[in-house]
């Protein structure tokens, strides 16, 4: 029988991740009876708001979870792997937005408007996974492309914002930011030469969260390096397409950082078993959930993070069909990572946990 009400609890609540759940349960009106915020030991008796009123954060430990019915998770991979299998015994039903569980057979990878119909396998572990934020939002705006013509293989290229990384990393480039334009003295008459003489001062510049400057900057390196020369966020986007969409389906990813604070670009090129117009593949995206088509280049509209940040959907345009091969399309995909990347799918995802299951 549905309840009137969930008891939820928030791991990593005093996040940006976390702090997004909050209000986005807030935001679509979940149906919490009582709310759990969970943290280290250090952000305990911090008070956070939910529906006005002021609630403290709690230290999570493995007792945390008792009679709890959905854990929101989002403080890390090493945290996941510790304390969700506490939650899933007591009864909870974890829904992780680390990338621990993603690639666990026995664990569901989720996006609600992809592949709703694989929450059922969640009762194996208690635990469904949230994907990598990159390819949430790639597969939203390729699951109706797919459908109408079955993609063969994909090419992508992500231009993601700092926030992907965390507080620090924004405050990185920041203080970069500034340190930069306070120092540098130019003006057009001083020429071209003038600027590039100033930039070389700042080739290097002390780094706490990226391997370089990040201020002015493309790091073509997110995650780690692996020993066939991708790094693991461009691997990610492979097996998660795979367990997601569809295993023959061909990934090639290049995931670069870059200066912008929220919300992740990317450059999405697919090729497809049989012919899709772009007129065609406009039309299918303008009726897909989860999706706004932004694409009309007469008026120079495309989409931007500037006009994604804070808004549920994913933003698509400059769709185009790709002259170097017969079924092919190019497409630009723009979606804000902390809410549609993260929190916002994660809710969904406890939606229709609620709606059909428990």
């Amino acid at each position: 029988m549905k309840k009137d009400g969930y008891k939820v609890a928030v791991v990593g609540a005093t996040g940006a991740v976390g702090n997004m759940m909050i209000k986005v349960l807030e935001q679509r009106s979940f149906p919490v009876s009582e709310i759990l915020l969970l943290a280290s030991g250090r952000s305990s008796g911090r008070k956070l708001k939910f529906k006005g009123e002021d609630h403290p954060v709690q230290e999570l430990t493995e007792n945390s979870f008792a009679g709890v019915d959905i854990g929101l998770f989002s403080a890390g991979g090493s945290i996941s792997a510790k304390f969700a299998p506490y939650a899933a015994q007591a009864g909870c039903v974890v829904v992780d937005n680390t990338a621990h569980f993603r690639m666990d057979p026995e664990v569901p990878l989720v996006v609600p408007e992809v592949n709703p119909e694989a929450i059922t396998q969640y009762t194996v572990r208690n635990i469904i996974a949230n994907p990598n934020c990159s390819t949430i939002q790639m597969l939203v705006a390729l699951k109706p492309i797919h459908d109408a013509a079955k993609i063969k293989r994909i090419v992508v290229s992500t231009y993601q914002s700092v926030s992907g990384t965390g507080k620090d990393a924004i405050e990185e480039m920041l203080n970069q930011s500034r340190e930069i334009a306070q120092a540098i003295q130019w003006s057009k008459d001083d020429g071209l030469d003038g600027l590039w003489s100033s930039l070389r001062n700042f080739r290097t510049m002390k780094t706490n969260v990226y391997p370089h400057r990040i201020a002015y900057e493309c790091l073509p390196h997110i995650d780690v390096f692996l020993d066939n020369g991708y790094t693991k966020e461009e691997m990610k986007m492979v097996w998660e397409t795979g367990k997601i969409l569809d295993p023959a389906i061909k990934v090639s990813a290049t995931t670069v950082r870059v200066p912008t604070f929220f919300g992740h670009s990317e450059s999405v090129n697919v090729e497809t078993e049989t012919k899709l117009t772009a007129a065609q593949a406009k039309d299918l995206l303008s009726k897909a959930p989860g999706i706004r088509l932004w694409d009309d280049p007469v008026k120079n509209q495309y989409p931007l993070t500037a006009l994604a940040a804070g808004e549920d959907f994913t933003m698509v345009g400059r769709v185009r069909e790709d002259t170097s091969v017969e079924n092919g399309l190019n497409m630009w995909v723009v979606s804000d990572n902390i809410l549609k990347g993260a929190a916002l799918n994660a809710v969904q995802i406890a939606e229709i946990l609620i709606e059909k299951y428990i």
